[in-house]
């Protein structure tokens, strides 16, 4: 018996989980984008992969989430800016589904849970970029934790069989009890970065180096710290790993907060910094460096109109 998944969302990380999980034997892959001629093009030759792998998978791609059929399973990969209108335009294939956060930041589980009833906490590392029309370029590998989202939360077997077919696809993914370690370990070094880069138009290598810079970045990263603490949440690896990864090993690259601004879209900072800030509210830790990094890329976000 197939078991049919829904991805909502076909930018470089939406189409890279579709097509691994596409390679799948009995696993039917349905995607939904409003980008209509990467769709048509997925749709009519398959979305092929390039990069770090090569290959082509059979995937049913539709700009309308009112094609999409019942699915067992479903994966967002929307911005987060995106999240509550691609899921209630999809509700009604995923009403019975475990649907997984692909996204960054904080706070796009709990919009998942406004409407739909089994909710994945997710965390990635991968990434890519979309080249063409129904091709997706493979960048940097990584693997995926999953884990139930506590208020919400999909059932266990669900999530280890979402696992396991994403890890036969090609794309390594951990079925967690809880995976709010692996997802603060990546949003506590981006939140540390990324309104720097994107305040100060340098690099991460640049914003971590610069010796003005490093400092604001330590202390970002100690804010976020006290809140894990007081939150119970243990990550995975020191945040100075990160940073010292981030120097050696992607020094010139953009972060996606950057692109954004320099692109004059909406970032998103609200849910990195701001979901830092949040949580920092419920469990009683302020954080005035977060606050602050949230209100000055806001600012910068108004001064284009």
């Amino acid at each position: 018996m197939s078991v049919r998944v829904a991805v909502l969302g076909c930018g470089a990380i939406g189409s890279l989980y579709a097509a691994h999980l596409a390679r799948v034997p009995d696993v039917e892959v349905w995607a939904v984008d409003p980008w209509a001629e990467h769709v048509a093009a997925i749709d009519r030759d398959g979305l092929r992969v390039t990069g770090n792998a090569d290959f082509v998978a059979p995937v049913h791609a539709v700009t309308d989430a009112a094609q999409l059929p019942t699915c067992e399973f479903g994966m967002v990969a929307t911005k987060s800016l995106h999240t509550r209108p691609a899921v209630q335009a999809a509700r009604a294939a995923l009403a019975d589904a475990a649907v997984v956060s692909l996204q960054n930041g904080i706070g796009n589980e709990e919009v998942l849970a406004e409407a739909l009833p089994r909710v994945v906490r997710g965390s990635i590392i991968t990434a890519g970029a979309v080249t063409a029309p129904g091709t997706v370029r493979y960048d940097a590998p990584g693997d995926s934790w999953f884990g139930p989202f506590e208020p919400s939360p999909a059932r266990s077997d669900e999530i280890a069989q979402l696992a396991e077919l994403l890890t036969r696809g090609g794309l390594r993914t951990h079925a967690m009890a809880d995976a709010r370690g692996p997802q603060w370990t990546k949003v506590v070094f981006n939140a540390a970065t990324s309104p720097l880069a994107a305040l100060t138009g340098l690099t991460v290598g640049q914003v971590c180096t610069d010796p003005g810079l490093r400092p604001q970045v330590d202390a970002l990263i100690a804010e976020a710290l006290d809140v894990c603490a007081a939150a119970g949440i243990v990550l995975l690896r020191e945040p100075s790993e990160s940073v010292q990864e981030a120097i050696d090993e992607a020094f010139g690259h953009k972060p996606s907060m950057l692109q954004d601004v320099l692109a004059h879209r909406r970032t998103e900072v609200d849910v990195l910094n701001g979901g830092i800030a949040l949580e920092g509210t419920r469990v009683g830790v302020p954080t005035p460096l977060h606050d602050a990094m949230v209100a000055l890329v806001h600012g910068l976000e108004s001064s284009w109109s």
